[in-house]
Parts: structure tokens; sequence; C-alpha cells
């Protein structure tokens, strides 16, 4: 900012056009007095809100959510994810939230099975899933989804793992459904839009899979009809329902989030106009009040006080944000802000709490506030996302039940645990004291992460190969003792138990009274305020 200003000269009318002085000439934002022509210094900090300017308006935002444009709606959705770091947060949470744990169960429907037949059919079905990266898959299709409104893909053909070819959103459409699997017709139109040059079309159509060949070969012969009668529209092909996928939140395929984006063109604004009063702050003005004698005329001349302006301005050039103001007249400073108020409050919070409050999330989850308020927030979020968790363990089920070689005698079933990144761990304590009832010993270790295959091969490469079950022998518990030693052999097994009860009963006997702390994120507020003030 130029630290140089105009001289401001105000005084009777009469005595400024006397020294040759037009007013009628001079504009608000320039003022050429003195030894230059400066622009307004308020003025200039216009230029952030130009250079923060969104490509989409709130008024486009409505007309396309009124008119049910779905396709302008996903391309604002694609754009503020791009450009918008609370936006693109939020989909990244919600579409991170669960962390899509699975396991395989087989099903056996008679005693007459070939046991070993079975294992070897289950590892092949369990290593066809891990080559399909199923928690990557999910996790991607969920940020589409949640992005755009819809997925869309083709399953190609492979024996090594799934393999999921996404199919863009704009040449897909669903209209019903055939054998509960929606029924996607796919837009030929889309190999010649996106691919005008004919050579490179059809290297592109070459990787497609066969199916997309002859669609595109009945597009180009006209033997694909309209769905009705005046309809120019006849690229539309219907693709194998067996080898597509749909995945959506059931809402009419539209960004699950959009509804929240005005809301976040209105903190954009709160934003800009903060900075721009906090660089206003930054100003400071060097007022010089030139004298008049007892009758009020000028002691000083107007080419003297341009001189007096100038040595000023020179003396004061290399400061930052101190501008120069000479005149003969009063200088009033005039406080536009409400003062009647008893408390005063942040403005750009009020605007963050609408667009969190748009988007659905509770502000605790980026700003902690209230530990009880954030737990119970969470669970509202995995509410939201379930349903796509339950179309997700739909198809996998279907994908695993496609596997199994001879489903009359036996089958097997995938199941995804509604695992979270925030209750993995409680789950898995669960799952630990369910171990103790005679459940499955798998599921404290799926629900930490590990895989079924990772599990099972740990567990024989460490007591098979390398024999650590006889080198590291674990304490005698209820889940680890065989039939024998729950019976017990004698009455000094039963003395050494009571022996070992009294012991333990002493130690706790020594223990400090009361019941055991709870964590912190099942503490009550006031707790947790005791507790920091007495530390």
């Amino acid at each position: 900012m130029d630290n140089n200003t105009n001289v401001i000269v105000q005084d009777r009318q009469d005595a400024i056009h006397e020294k040759g002085f037009d007013m009628g000439q001079t504009q608000f934002g320039k003022i050429k007095v003195g030894v230059k022509t400066l622009d307004d210094a308020v003025l200039n900090l216009g230029e952030i809100r130009s250079a923060s300017k969104n490509r989409f308006d709130k008024a486009t935002i409505f007309k396309a959510l009124a008119d049910n444009d779905v396709a302008k709606l996903r391309e604002i959705s694609g754009y503020f994810y791009k450009t918008s770091g609370i936006y693109a947060r939020a989909c990244n949470y919600f579409a991170n939230l669960y962390r899509y744990d699975w396991y395989v169960v087989p099903e056996i429907y008679g005693d007459n099975v070939n046991e070993e037949k079975v294992i070897k059919d289950f590892n092949k079905v369990l290593n066809f899933l891990d080559n399909s990266y199923i928690k990557r898959t999910c996790s991607d299709i969920a940020l589409t989804v949640i992005k755009y409104g819809a997925y869309y893909g083709y399953i190609v053909p492979s024996t090594h793992g799934l393999v999921l070819q996404e199919l863009p959103i704009k040449y897909c459409r669903v209209r019903y459904n055939i054998g509960g699997r929606p029924a996607v017709e796919f837009s030929m139109k889309f190999f010649d839009q996106e691919f005008p040059d004919i050579n490179y079309r059809m290297k592109v159509l070459k990787m497609f899979p066969d199916e997309f060949a002859k669609g595109y070969v009945a597009y180009k012969q006209g033997r694909l009809k309209p769905d009705y009668v005046g309809d120019r529209d006849n690229s539309w092909y219907l693709l194998d329902p067996d080898s597509t996928v749909k995945f959506s939140f059931g809402n009419g395929d539209i960004p699950l989030f959009i509804n929240a984006i005005p809301a976040i063109l209105d903190l954009d604004a709160a934003q800009d106009l903060d900075r721009r009063k906090q660089m206003q702050k930054l100003l400071k003005i060097v007022v010089q009040k030139l004298p008049m004698d007892k009758n009020g005329d000028l002691i000083f001349d107007v080419d003297e006080a341009r001189d007096i302006h100038n040595n000023a301005v020179e003396m004061l050039r290399r400061a930052i944000g101190v501008d120069v103001l000479t005149t003969f007249a009063d200088i009033e400073s005039i406080d536009m802000s409400d003062k009647n108020t008893a408390t005063t409050s942040d403005d750009l919070q009020k605007v963050e709490r609408a667009v969190f409050n748009s988007l659905g999330i509770s502000q605790n989850l980026f700003n902690t506030d209230g530990n009880l308020s954030l737990e119970k927030s969470i669970l509202n979020d995995e509410g939201t996302v379930r349903n796509l968790l339950l179309d997700f363990g739909v198809f996998f089920d279907m994908l695993a039940q496609s596997k199994s070689p001879n489903k009359k005698k036996y089958n097997f079933r995938l199941y995804i645990l509604e695992t979270t990144q925030y209750n993995y761990k409680d789950l898995s304590k669960m799952y630990k004291e369910q171990v103790q009832m005679g459940y499955s010993k798998m599921l404290p270790q799926i629900a930490l992460g590990h895989s079924q295959s990772a599990i099972l091969n740990t567990a024989y490469f460490e007591n098979e190969v390398l024999h650590l079950s006889e080198i590291m022998i674990p304490p005698l518990m209820s889940s680890t003792m065989s039939m024998q030693d729950l019976k017990g052999a004698g009455e000094n097994n039963k003395s050494t138990s009571s022996n070992s009860q009294k012991q333990s009963e002493g130690q706790t006997s020594e223990n400090k009274a009361g019941r055991k702390e709870k964590p912190d994120d099942q503490k009550s507020e006031k707790t947790i305020q005791n507790k920091e003030s007495m530390s």
C-alpha cells in the first residue's frame, strides 16, 4: 500500500475557488493534489473480494436444486471438493468413517462333508477376496457416492480377484431393477463425445469389455430403439445386470452434502469481510491540521499547505500502513459499531455453525467442546452411512457365494463388521469377552483390522513351524484350560484354587478403594473440569 496520500484542503467554498481548485472534476476513488495521484486506501481492500470469487454462486446452486439438474449438481460438488477444505474434509470423513472389516463363514448343510475339501475351498475364497482389496474398494466407492451421488461399475472377469471398472456417471442411468439388481444402461455417445479421434476411440473401445463393443456397433447401425415416439436419443444400451453394480444413498442420486454449499459460500464471504476489516485495522493515518487565525482565515495558502503535506509524505514514505492527511477542517471519527449490546459475539462463529448445521455434522468433530455431545454426533454419522455399508455387505456376500463350488453341501457367506474409526477398539474388547464364552476367536483380531488369512497363516506359522506354543506358554485361564483342567485333578487343585482366590482377594483389598476410573470419553464435562482444576 502506498504511503503517500493527497492533501484534502477543506474551507469555505469561496476560499477554495479563489485559489483555483475545482472540486467538480474530483472523483471519489482518485484525487489529484500534491506530487502524486493515489487511489483511496479503503477501496484497494476490495481486491481481496475479486480474488476469492467462486465459480458458482448461490443463485446457480439453488436453481440447480429447484430444477433437479443432477449433472449440474455433480459438477458443483466436484468443484467444491477441490476448492473447499471443509467440504472435502466432510466428504472424506464420511467415506472413511467405517473400516470395512470383513470375514467369511462357511455354511455346511450335511454331515458327510469332506473337511479337507471345505478347508481347501475356504482358502481359495479367502485368497480371491484378499486380492479384491475390499477395504480400499469400499472406501473409494463411498467417496464417489458422497461426492457425486452414485457409483456405477462393471465387473471385469478375473480369476485373481474382483476387478471393478468405474463407468462415467454422466453416461449411466438406472430406471428399474432385474432380480433385485439395478439394470444399468450406458449411453454409447460416450465414445463419440469423449474421443473425437476415431483411431484413439477404437483403442479405448478395445479396453472395455466385449459387451460395450456390441452396444457401440448397434448404436452406429441405428439398432438401438429410443424410449418413446419422438425421442431422438437412441444411444442407451442395457448392460448385463449380473456384471454391473450401482451404489447410492437413494436420495435421487444427488451429492450428499450439496445443500450445505450455499452456507460454505456465506462462510467464504464472511471470512473475506473479516480479512478486509483486519487489514483496515492495520492502517494508521497521521493527521496534521493547519492552523487558522482568529477570523477563521487561512494562515498558509494552498501552495504552502501542499509543501507541508509533501514534506510529511516524504518523511513517512518508508513507513508501512501509514497515510498522511493534511487539512484545515476539524477531524471527527465516527464509529458505526453497535455499543448497546452487553456482550460481544464472533460473527464468523455464527456462519461456521450454519455450515456444520447444513452438513448435518457436529462442529465438535473438528473443534471439540464436549465429549458427550461428540459421542452422540458420531453415532448419528454412523447411521447416515450405514445403508451404504449394508449394500456393500450384500454385494460382496453375493460375490463370495458365487465362488462356492458345491452349494448343495456347503456355501461361503461374507459379513462386514460395523467397526468404525472410533469404536473398533471397544468392539474388539467385546468380541474378546465373547471368546471366553466359546464364541469366535477370530473376531477380536478382525475388529482390529487383521484379515482371516493373516490370522490363520500367522497362527499356523508360529505354532506348527516355529513351535512358539511350546516356548511361550500363557497363564492358565478358563479360556485356555482344557476340559480335564476345568474338572480338576483332586483336592490339591481345589486347595490351590482356594489359596489363589484368597491371594487375589488380599491383593484386591490392598488396591485403592472405589470403582475403577472411567475413560476420558465416558466422563462428564464437569468431572473433566474438576480434574483439570486439581492438577
